[in-house]
């Protein structure tokens, strides 16, 4: 028999099945310490970035910046376009993604398949980002159409907001404290906007931002880089959502390191990654050791890995841009042996047998 009384487990639209996505963990070493994984692709859309996309439209709506039929344009390497495409259709906007030929084809499919209209700003396949050109155009383009809004997610007052719930889910979800949190670092939205929720309940975390090498945020020399979605290229004005006061450090991953880590993580797993989840991650694993005992490390895995089957799983295209390295994949395979190795002697002990 139905029992009636009980409310069914329903919603009516797709943005309502944003957030609560699961913890992994990815293991632990001999210390107690142990790496736990925020899997954000279970986000619709796949990416963590539908969160911080819809808090925008909500403000930019309150703040009257969009009216009904109204036309949102935004720069765009693809996982806030279609945070931004979803919000866009479910609330009658048109929107616009500038993109260029750096971000992931599958991302731009995507978009285009949800019905966005995709202005590219450079034909190059070659080199990196376009991000000051893409955001050049978008300026242009909704100074010159009335009723356009160009939402600038590096600058936004919703995109940090947009992740106050991901910090309620992590102490919802984890016994005690969340002692370090690891991020890549793009707009800065998603590691600056937990850590303020966070420590605005009284947790004591440590915040680590990842970008990649190459990039300019926390001062390295800028380079070229393949992480689509994260860091700041050289000549790009890093915006006011990467707040420093809330990152206790800043360092950098390689593409060759992010790479590998995402690639042996999908073989030991099955789990695929993006490629600057890929760089939290391995850098995550490298600090497990050096922490202090019984400590609760969590890496934000920002977007799922199949995004990325042409490029960073493809060996030829690995191979060609010099990225394809079997030393840095064994790195990260005896990185993850430490963490199994660790769990699988905590559960002899229990008598359990699991590993």
């Amino acid at each position: 028999m139905r029992d009636v009384t009980r409310p069914e487990n329903i919603v009516s639209h797709v943005s309502d099945l944003i957030g609560r996505t699961p913890l992994l963990e990815l293991g632990s070493i001999g210390t107690g310490t142990r790496l736990l994984l925020k899997l954000e692709q279970f986000n619709p859309t796949g990416s963590a970035k539908t969160r911080m996309a819809r808090a925008m439209v909500d403000t930019a709506e309150q703040a009257g910046h969009l009216a009904p039929g109204g036309h949102i344009i935004e720069p765009t390497s693809g996982n806030t376009g279609l945070g931004l495409a979803l919000a866009a259709l479910e609330r009658g906007y048109r929107f616009t993604a500038v993109v260029d030929h750096h971000a992931a084809k599958d991302k731009l499919r995507a978009l285009a398949a949800m019905g966005t209209h995709l202005v590219y700003v450079s034909g190059d396949t070659s080199g990196g980002p376009q991000s000051v050109r893409r955001r050049q155009v978008a300026r242009e383009m909704a100074a010159a159409e009335p009723g356009a809004h160009w939402l600038d997610q590096h600058n936004h007052p919703g995109n940090s907001v947009g992740y106050a719930e991901l910090a309620r889910e992590l102490l919802a979800d984890i016994f005690g404290d969340v002692d370090y949190l690891v991020s890549s670092v793009g707009t800065g939205g998603a590691l600056c906007g937990t850590a303020r929720e966070l420590r605005r309940y009284g947790s004591h975390v440590r915040t680590i931002g990842v970008e990649p090498a190459g990039s300019i945020i926390f001062g390295g020399a800028a380079g070229k880089y393949h992480q689509s979605g994260g860091g700041s290229p050289e000549g790009f004005p890093v915006g006011t959502n990467v707040e420093h006061s809330l990152i206790d450090e800043g360092t950098s991953a390689t593409d060759v390191d992010a790479f590998a880590t995402a690639r042996v993580l999908a073989r030991r797993t099955g789990l695929l990654v993006g490629g600057t989840a890929g760089g939290a991650i391995h850098v995550a694993l490298n600090r497990l050791g050096g922490l202090p005992d019984h400590s609760t490390v969590v890496a934000l895995v920002c977007d799922a890995g199949e995004k990325y089957l042409d490029t960073i799983y493809d060996d030829d295209w690995m191979r060609t841009r010099g990225l394809l390295s079997p030393a840095a994949e064994e790195h990260v395979e005896h990185l993850l042996d430490e963490c199994a190795g660790a769990r699988a002697g905590q559960a002899a002990m229990s008598g359990t047998g699991a590993v």
